[in-house]
């Protein structure tokens, strides 16, 4: 965990004469990361996603002040840096840029902020696939905000969506921000990206989340991520013009993409079908949790890695590696890429007795295979963004 309420007040009183003065006034909030246990790359084109959030998150102590300014050290390299929320202020494609981001899509809703001086602690691997960026997107709006808690969960993880496509550049979906904004303990939530319904789904009891982390950062970059966005967009835009009543890859069956395949450029076909594959996988993994079929889930998770390697093209060598050596430990009952790929962290679902046999093997064989140094992390699945008192 990040350091705790008490010491991140201390950090603060000891960096802020405004914090020392009036102690207690400083206020601590947290937004958590998220693993997405399937339905990679469906969010933005209108489908069906089954993240959760996690134990592991973002925190910031601050206190308010008069002055309009938000002053944020990070308490892992000493970095400062801050911002005006009256001045208009450029990407720097820094940590920052999301909270600058944040900030101006809050005050085009019309909704009041404040200044702010604070220290911001993670114990969130950063590029990593766990939606580090949307965590602290979240953890800034609750702190800037003047009551947060009087925002619908769903309204602010738009306007973080929102900071995220029009300010940082990355043209990403709902999904992130959804499941840091309004997770809940102990349950996945199935979530509709095009209707926004959702509801929360258990997990079969018996069975632990543990990620994976490669020891590769996540590089997808922004370019290859509006690249797969604007391929799916490609696919629907050529299929609309056959049946007007497209409107998104979610309204197109696999029988109707086989019928008109060959319209499309052959690599924008295979991002289509991975995208239709993982919704139906969606709704087939929630099933399998509900029957306590896992073997259909494990089954279905790696239909999922493989589609997103094959298909889609955003794995990579140590997430294949990683995925492959998990698959071999008894025990592990499903293992795949989350996040948006190219490296980063996949999820597994194992028993309880097996975690310390998959944290054994993935040290012992993963570090031959690639020469990378792997983080095996057991997570239980956590609330969303908040206020800590």
């Amino acid at each position: 965990m990040p350091p705790d309420i008490d010491a991140l007040i201390e950090e603060l009183v000891a960096r802020e004469p405004a914090a020392a003065a009036n102690p207690g006034a400083v206020r601590v909030v947290r937004a958590p990361g998220r693993v997405n246990l399937i339905g990679e790359h469906t969010d933005y084109n209108d489908g069906l996603v089954l993240p959760a959030a996690i134990d592991r998150e973002i925190r910031i102590a601050f206190i308010r002040t008069d002055d309009r300014e938000v002053s944020l050290t990070r308490l892992d390299t000493g970095e400062r840096d801050d911002f005006s929320l009256d001045a208009d202020r450029r990407p720097t494609g820094t940590w920052m840029d999301y909270v600058v981001g944040t900030a101006g899509a809050i005050q085009k809703t019309g909704l009041p902020v404040s200044g702010l001086r604070g220290v911001i602690a993670s114990d969130l691997p950063e590029n990593a696939g766990l939606s580090s960026s949307a965590a602290i997107e979240l953890a800034a709006a609750w702190a800037m905000l003047e009551d947060a808690s009087s925002v619908d969960g769903l309204e602010l993880a738009r306007v973080c969506q929102r900071a995220e496509n029009r300010y940082v550049g990355v043209q990403s979906g709902l999904m992130d921000q959804f499941a840091v904004a309004c997770g809940q303990t102990g349950a996945a939530m199935l979530f509709d990206c095009r209707s926004f319904e959702s509801r929360p789904v258990a997990l079969p009891p018996g069975i632990g989340l543990v990620v994976c982390h490669t020891g590769s950062p996540r590089r997808l970059g922004r370019s290859e991520y509006n690249l797969r966005r604007a391929q799916c967009e490609a696919a629907v835009a050529e299929l609309a013009r056959l049946d007007p009543t497209i409107h998104s890859l979610r309204d197109v069956t696999a029988e109707m993409l086989a019928a008109t395949r060959d319209r499309l450029d052959p690599v924008v076909a295979r991002r289509a079908e991975h995208v239709i594959a993982e919704n139906a996988r969606v709704t087939a993994v929630v099933a399998a949790f509900a029957a306590g079929d896992l073997v259909k889930v494990g089954a279905l998770f790696a239909a999922s890695h493989a589609s997103l390697r094959d298909l889609y093209e955003v794995s990579s060598p140590e997430l294949d590696a990683m995925v492959d050596i998990a698959a071999g430990v008894e025990g592990v009952i499903a293992a795949r890429m989350t996040g948006a790929g190219f490296g980063g962290c996949t999820v597994n679902l194992v028993r309880p007795d097996a975690i310390d046999r998959l944290r054994d093997t993935v040290a012992r064989e993963y570090s031959a295979r690639t020469g990378l140094t792997p983080m095996v992390l057991p997570v239980e699945i956590a609330a969303g963004a908040g206020a800590l008192e």
